[in-house]
Order: C-alpha cells, then structure tokens, then sequence
C-alpha cells in the first residue's frame, strides 16, 4: 500500500487498523512518513504507543521489526552476531579434512552464511513491500552510549560490521522510538526525531478505542468501564492503568457475563486494571463502591 496522502488518510488508515486517534497525532505520524523523519513517542505505559507502530506495519503493509531495549543492550546485541557454534563447526570440519586454506576458511566464516541479523540490521535490508517499521520499543531502559549509537545510525540509516563492511538502507526504515519517560532521553537524539506526547485519552475517544477493540461490549457496560478507569486515574496510585488496561479489563468481564459493574465484580477483577498489590489493596472495601457510584453519578446526565 502506498503512504496516505492525508492526515485524514492517516486516521482512517490506522483506525482499519483498530486504532483510534486524535488528529495531533494524525498529523505527527503524516508528517513522520512524508518527511521521512523518525518518530519520537513518549507517554505513560499503556496509552498505544507500542500499537502505533502495529497498526502502520499493517496499515502500509509493511514487515514489522521490533527492538525491545533493556538495560544492558549493545549495539552487537541490536545489530548483528556472528553464529559461534556454526562456525565451530566449520572449523573442527576443515581441519578433520586436512590441508584447510586458512584465508579461504576466515572468509567463509565471516559471510552471511554466519551472521545473525538483528533488529537494525535486518531494517537496513531492501524488501519487496518497500521499507519496514522499525519499532524502537521503551527506548528509556536503555544507557546513554546505546543512545549515541543510536544516534548515528538513525541519522544515516546504516551500520558497519567490520568484517563485511558497511549496510546502507536502499530505502530508510520507517521508524518509531517509544519511551515511557523512567528516565530523560538526550535531546541530541529526540532533535532527530518528530516528538509527540500520548496522553490517556478523554471519555469519548476511550469509548471510541472500547468500541474498536472490543465491540462485543455492550454500549451500557463500556460507558461505565471507561467512566470508572478514568475517575481511577485520579486516584493516588503507583501506576495508573492505561488503555490496554481499560481494552483488558472490558474483554474479562464479557468472559464473565458482566452486564453492569457492581463493588463485588470489581474487587473480584481489579488484576486486569491494577498491577500492584499496593494499588489493588487501596481499592479494597469502599474504596470501589465509592469510585463506581462517582462514575455513575457522571453518567446519569447521559
């Protein structure tokens, strides 16, 4: 599928996709394709913006590479590795065979045959449904020297491996970088990159995402749903629970046959949205009761 033309394009494209968003976002993402910039995403765990990069792989049709970081991660680990065991092999195969061209066996050692492709160097690679999303997941978990690593590959779209030299993109990926702010990312990295902050969405664009992903729900059971998370949200919580939460808790109670929300089906699914027993012990009791009839008292003008 060819890039949309639009940012109307951009939003219907992603909501065939099942996606919801706000034109902002619609804009941010146009103007990410358009002008071959990769996007910067930042938000609170949960708000979609892992999905973002989901729905434009399946959207443009396109292959989607995922690189998880975490603490720890190297470039090797993010861009190649030589397959040791293979080569071992190899070796231990020469040398029963007798008289092995030392030369001759390094190079065959060091050659695609060998080599394992990661994330990034698997992005630099030309494929037939034209460039991949690169999906640059919870960049935050990462060090500084991998950002600066990062920075220059993302700036010329290519990487070296010493024994082959260096892999240029044909194509440059179409990139998303996600971080859910545990920490400050250097600005040399995010002036690379189009930022935009994905916020959790207001009552009505949450019932739209509810309708998206879950159309099974009654219209009744997802008002309430969504008026209760968001009043949640308010709450002094360790970690508030976003739309995936909202998407997850929605697809446990039709599993259950829920038709309304009561204090005693709450308490007995509050897994699905809170995922700290911290969280979960502050709405014991009242606690939901209170935040349910504040949701419904919200409702009732509807």
């Amino acid at each position: 599928m060819t890039q949309p033309e639009s940012i109307d394009a951009v939003q219907s494209m992603l909501g065939e996709q099942g996606y919801v968003c706000g034109r902002a976002l619609a804009t941010v993402v146009f103007l990410s394709l358009k002008l071959g910039r990769p996007l910067f995403l930042e938000g609170e765990a949960g708000v979609g913006k892992t999905e973002i990069a989901k729905a434009l792989a399946a959207g443009l049709n396109r292959r989607l590479i995922r690189l998880q970081c975490y603490e720890g991660l190297d470039a090797s680990s993010a861009v190649y590795e030589w397959n040791f065991p293979a080569q071992m092999v190899a070796i231990r195969t020469a040398e029963a065979s007798g008289g092995a061209d030392r030369g001759a066996l390094q190079s065959e050692l060091f050659s695609d045959e060998y080599l394992i492709e990661r994330p990034l160097l698997q992005a630099m690679r030309p494929d037939e449904n034209g460039a991949p999303v690169l999906l640059i997941d919870e960049l935050d978990r990462t060090d500084e020297p991998f950002e600066a690593f990062l920075l220059e590959a993302l700036s010329d779209f290519q990487v070296t491996i010493p024994e082959l030299g260096t892999v240029k993109a044909p194509e440059p990926p179409i990139v998303i970088v996600t971080s859910n702010r545990t920490r400050e990312v250097h600005d040399a990295l995010k002036r690379r990159c189009l930022y935009h902050w994905v916020d959790y969405p207001d009552f009505d664009r949450e019932i739209e995402i509810l309708h998206a992903r879950a159309p099974e729900a009654a219209e009744a059971l997802s008002r309430e749903i969504v008026a209760f998370v968001q009043h949640l949200r308010t709450e002094d919580l360790f970690k508030k629970p976003g739309v995936a939460e909202t998407i997850d808790w929605a697809k446990c109670l039709l599993a259950l046959d829920v038709i309304n929300l009561s204090p005693e089906v709450i308490g007995d699914t509050l897994g699905a949205i809170l995922k700290y027993q911290d969280d979960i012990q502050k709405l014991q009791g009242s606690e939901a009761k209170r935040i349910l009839d504040e949701a419904k008292a919200v409702l009732e003008p509807a």
